[in-house]
């Protein structure tokens, strides 16, 4: 039998003994009455953009869809079985979120992947398929001769966020509770090697920091 790896039993004893241990009561309290969270942010797998971490969430606070390249199909009730599309009804459904938040970031493996066909992620059984979600943003990118690779990577990361949105608003709740304000969508960006999280303009599409105390 292999052994569970080490750092991650060190790592859940540290758990125990601080952020369990300071907020026990809340834990227990939201087991006992289940989860209310206000926000659903769809985010990367990528370990270093993690939502809660980034956003500083507690227990409770966040409801969180990881998948890669923080992408959202069109609405497409078939007999497949969609995974982020049913995280996503879920929350709009059945938690009743106020504000749903694509978050995409600096550096993404899948972006790089959908950006290069030869690269070797491209060549699995799945990530090209996944990230041919965004085969017409990537065509016209790769248009853009001017941009240097990195220049290039990071337009597409932002406009995947933007192509997410447009995404979620095939979905006929998504639709029905925006347009009556009771649901907000958000695009964001977060810049690993920096910290820097860029925020979405609605009405534009453009990126820009928030102020911040």
């Amino acid at each position: 039998m292999h052994s569970f790896p080490k750092h991650l039993i060190d790592g859940y004893a540290a758990f125990m003994r601080g952020p369990y241990a300071e907020a026990e009561g809340k834990y227990k309290r939201l087991a006992k009455e289940g989860q209310a969270p206000t926000t659903m942010v769809i985010a990367c797998c990528d370990s270093r953009a993690a939502p809660e971490t980034i956003f500083d969430a507690g227990p409770g606070e966040l409801f969180v869809l990881r998948n890669v390249g923080n992408l959202v199909p069109p609405f497409q009730p078939d007999g497949g079985q969609h995974g982020t599309s049913a995280g996503i009804e879920f929350a709009v459904n059945a938690l009743d979120i106020e504000n749903l938040v694509v978050l995409g970031h600096g550096r993404c493996g899948g972006i790089r992947a959908a950006l290069n066909p030869g690269h070797a992620l491209a060549q699995g059984d799945f990530i090209s398929k996944w990230m041919n979600l965004l085969a017409p943003v990537t065509a016209e990118v790769t248009t853009y001769s001017f941009l240097t690779p990195t220049e290039r990577e990071t337009v597409l990361e932002r406009l995947s966020v933007r192509n997410s949105i447009k995404n979620l608003r095939t979905f006929p709740y998504v639709h029905e509770r925006e347009a009556d304000g009771r649901l907000k969508v958000h695009g964001a960006w977060f810049d690993i090697s920096t910290g820097e999280l860029w925020l979405m303009d609605n009405e534009t599409g453009d990126f820009a920091r928030p102020e911040i105390d």
